[in-house]
């Protein structure tokens, strides 16, 4: 049998191979590319960095060994809060992509920093493990917001946007609210210091009662982990925990989160945010006071037609004034009669009770007695007077009687008969001549006057008087 071969093994026969444009190949690849990888991380250093009018970033970044294309959109490098420089080595969070015009590899920068924030970053972890030991993020330690704020503290930025927005938000919501601003600078060195002393200082007006703050805000608009490092701060965190007012922290955006929003009593997403947080809404407010006053109507109306239905019940019960007025009037005079008897009568019964104590007093009258006390009274003068005067006669006869006697035994009579009283110079009177000696120097005191004398001799009295006896 002769060989014949099947037409439909040829090759020529087989679909031609699916032939692709520039622009799908390079569509292909960029989705490819955008499917097979999440966000990445890449480190690197700016070369041939542009900013057109655009508003977006063109650059290269590179190493030793390679370089790939950047683009950062305008939407997105507005929150980057740094200029990025030529030589600069940073971090960048990026999807993979292809551009599809020149078929260029390159990466779509969603977020830029500089290189350093991964050391930054450990020492975030490591600050936020010593402080959740401690317990400065336990709920159980955070203060609730005050349901109403009249006076708000808010350490930021005088320049920046934080305070604007929170500004705006407040006057729109609740423009009654006051705000005392703290100044600080938000990052750099000095912040932490800064924020630390504007708290304490926030602290210190509100114990005094110089200004009433009912709570803080503390924070910042959005930037890069080094731009807020200041509220990754160690002495930040503490200042906010031993804070005696509610510590709102507001930093950044809703995708930044630092250890001053874990230590605040409440967390904010945004400066805004907090804002809102603090203030009760306007409208709604206006909305419940419009419901109070229907309410209030309400109530004032059915008010209203219960005290007319008690008027109208009262006027079918009111009779007329003037029958009312014939009645009283009656009544009136009824009573005056009554009231003139009364008086009457009370009258008439005074009268003899008058009468009656009249002539008991008369009886009982005290004009008799004091008389006759009187003269017994004048009687008692005489008689005392007489007593006296007989007493003093007594009493001069007896005087006289004692001096007399008195005199008998003065020592001075006694001198009048012409004795005399002899005394040594001590004044010792001489009573024996035994007790002086010749020449010793007497005085005499004789009835009127004295005599100084000197002893000659001393003679013994006996037998002077002895020989005396004999000489007679």
């Amino acid at each position: 049998m002769p060989y014949s071969r099947d037409s439909s093994d040829s090759p020529f026969n087989s679909p031609p191979p699916e032939t692709l444009t520039v622009s799908e190949l390079n569509r292909r690849v960029r989705r490819l590319l955008e499917s097979s990888f999440d966000f990445v991380w890449v480190e690197g250093e700016i070369s041939n960095f542009a900013a057109p009018s655009s508003g977006h970033w063109y650059f290269s970044l590179k190493d030793n060994g390679a370089q790939v294309r950047c683009a950062m959109f305008r939407n997105r490098n507005q929150r980057v809060r740094f200029r990025p420089e030529n030589g600069a080595h940073i971090r960048l969070r990026c999807r993979v992509s292809l551009y599809e015009g020149r078929g260029e590899f390159q990466l779509i920068v969603e977020h830029m920093e500089h290189a350093g924030a991964g050391a930054l970053q450990a020492a975030f972890e490591q600050l936020k493990a010593k402080l959740l030991v401690e317990g400065l993020f336990d709920p159980a330690r955070k203060r609730p917001l005050p349901a109403q704020i009249a006076r708000l503290g808010v350490v930021t930025s005088p320049t920046g946007a934080a305070i604007h927005d929170i500004l705006t938000v407040l006057r729109r919501r609740w423009p009654a609210m006051e705000v005392y601003i703290l100044p600080v600078a938000v990052q750099g060195e000095a912040a932490a210091g800064e924020i630390v002393a504007a708290i304490e200082r926030a602290n210190r007006l509100a114990a005094s009662g110089e200004v009433a703050l009912d709570a803080l805000i503390v924070g910042r608009g959005g930037g890069s982990l080094e731009d807020l490092w200041a509220f990754n701060e160690e002495v930040v965190a503490r200042a906010i925990a031993a804070s005696t007012l509610p510590v709102v922290s507001a930093v950044g955006h809703e995708v930044d989160f630092t250890i001053a929003d874990m230590v605040a009593d409440a967390r904010a997403a945004t400066p805004s945010a907090a804002a809102e947080l603090l203030s009760p809404d306007r409208e709604e407010w206006l909305l419940r006071l419009q419901q109070l006053e229907r309410n209030l109507q309400r109530q004032m109306q059915r008010h209203l037609a219960e005290a007319r239905r008690h008027l109208e019940h009262l006027q079918k019960r009111l009779r007329h004034p003037g029958q009312q007025l014939r009645e009283q009037a009656q009544r009136l005079d009824e009573l005056e009669q009554r009231l003139v008897r009364a008086q009457h009568h009370q009258l008439q019964r005074r009268r003899g009770e008058l009468a009656l104590l009249e002539s008991r007093l008369q009886a009982r009258s005290p004009l008799p007695r004091i008389q006759r006390l009187g003269d017994e009274l004048r009687g008692l003068q005489q008689r005392l007077e007489a007593a006296m005067r007989r007493k003093l006669q007594l009493a001069a006869s007896q005087l006289s009687h004692l001096g007399q006697l008195l005199d008998s035994v003065s020592p001075l009579a006694t001198l009048d008969r012409g004795y005399a009283i002899l005394t040594t110079d001590g004044q010792q009177v001489v009573r024996d001549a035994r007790a002086v000696a010749p020449g010793q120097r007497l005085e005499a005191r004789l009835a009127r006057g004295r005599l100084e004398l000197t002893v000659d001799a001393v003679l013994d009295n006996e037998k002077g008087d002895d020989d005396q006896q004999r000489r007679e």
